[in-house]
């Protein structure tokens, strides 16, 4: 019987059924198994619901999407080719450094590809980079701010990992500084990588215009102000993660609608519904993924994994190499939310047992889930990009290749130099 209704909820899964239903499906099947009352998962709901920090979510998503609706975009690429137009490579830095800004604020790389490639791609293009090597950089910077602060994705592992984390200690705060190097690493590589393999093409680069970086300052200056509130306000102890997140909603809504005028306010709805359904989904499949959890480790399902990866694997090393493969198949496979909910919370036990770190853990896991997004043949931001340049998928795959590889690299060293991760936190 059991063995029946797990393959029907496979086979519905398979089929396109909602993934809180397939979840919510599971856990209750599991409760009623263990002869558990099923009002366990309404406490749940409600437990998740009376999380402080919980707060960040939704207003860091409308902060997003505020900024992915306004040209603020458009006053990044400016400020930052002013500032790093003259350096060799320019341009491709400013590429990366931008899409790694923009995605951190927004949170979702396909946003990125669509904002960002009508800007990039032309300019890489006009400037005498190659079709390829554009089109590639433009794909992977897609994802390449998941690891800086404010990432959703770092808060919604920091949510899960602080109710499993065994007495370690992972705030969000401490997710975000140790996201900072490892995010760097990632950028630096790119950049190096972007002026090797452009060293024959003589590509025009910006001068230096003291005139032209005061312009960009001015045009951007109301929004240069944000990191701020993330960075001094929380770690100055001014503010809280929850309250950070309200004062950098409120501020980009009055810049963006009141001072630049860049939304119209019958437009403002629309966005505010878009960016909570989104919130919506996430705290639902949150809400049923933890009750799950909950029955797993009822039904100590963890420590049998942990005892099951203990009898092939006795190395942590060898541990972090099959993490690594395995999360690149997921990252290709479904998209990080979904991902961080399903599985933290039966790798985290099993990770804590090989002596990782849960906050070097997390963001192993998003940096694999960054490559997954562009992982061949089904990473969503291939697609993404293939409809929005209207290039065929085949030639999407060989531009990015190049770039994974970089990134394949980086993800080594954060794997196995941990102190990249938590020095800022040790």
């Amino acid at each position: 019987m059991t063995f029946t209704i797990i393959g029907l909820l496979i086979v519905f899964a398979l089929m396109g059924a909602p993934l809180f239903t397939v979840i919510i499906a599971a856990a209750m099947y599991g409760f009623y198994l263990s002869e558990i009352d099923l009002s366990v998962m309404a406490i749940e709901l409600y437990r998740i619901a009376d999380t402080p920090i919980l707060l960040a979510l939704p207003l860091f998503t409308f902060s997003g999407y505020i900024l992915g609706e306004s040209n603020t975009s458009q006053r990044l690429v400016t400020l930052t080719q002013a500032f790093l137009g003259w350096m060799p490579g320019g341009l491709a830095i400013v590429s990366f450094v931008v899409c790694a800004l923009f995605t951190a604020f927004t949170g979702a790389s396909g946003v990125t590809i669509v904002a960002m490639g009508a800007l990039l791609y032309p300019a890489l293009t006009q400037a005498g980079y190659t079709d390829r090597f554009s089109l590639g950089l433009v794909t992977t910077s897609g994802s390449l701010g998941l690891l800086l602060p404010p990432s959703l994705p770092l808060i919604l592992y920091g949510i899960i990992a602080q109710q499993m984390s065994g007495g370690e200690q992972v705030s969000i705060e401490n997710l975000f500084m140790a996201g900072l190097f490892p995010a760097l690493l990632m950028i630096v590589m790119l950049s190096t990588w972007s002026i090797w393999a452009n060293r024959g093409n003589q590509v025009p680069l910006t001068r230096f215009s003291v005139k032209n970086c005061l312009l960009a300052l001015k045009a951007a200056g109301w929004e240069l102000p944000l990191p701020l509130f993330v960075f001094l306000g929380i770690y100055s102890g001014y503010f809280a993660v929850s309250e950070a997140a309200a004062v950098t909603a409120m501020y980009v809504l009055v810049v963006e609608v009141l001072i630049y005028r860049e939304i119209p306010l019958k437009k403002l709805p629309g966005i505010i519904r878009e960016s909570m359904v989104m919130v919506g989904g996430i705290l639902l499949i949150l809400g049923v993924s933890l009750a799950l959890t909950n029955y797993l480790i009822d039904a100590e399902a963890p420590m049998k994994l942990f005892k099951f990866c203990e009898t092939f694997v006795s190395s942590k090393l060898v541990f972090l190499i099959l993490l690594n493969i395995f999360l690149l198949i997921l990252g290709a496979m479904l998209d990080i939310f979904s991902a961080i909910i399903i599985m933290v919370p039966l790798m985290l036990p099993v990770a804590l047992e090989y002596g990782i770190h849960p906050v070097h853990l997390g963001i192993i896991f998003l940096a694999n889930m960054q490559i997954g997004y562009f992982t061949p043949p089904v990473g969503m931001n291939l697609f993404i990009a293939g409809y929005r340049f209207n290039k065929p998928i085949d030639e999407i795959y060989r531009a990015t290749i190049p770039f994974m590889l970089v990134l394949l690299l980086s993800v080594l060293i954060i794997t196995y130099w941990p102190q990249l991760s938590l020095f800022l936190i040790s």
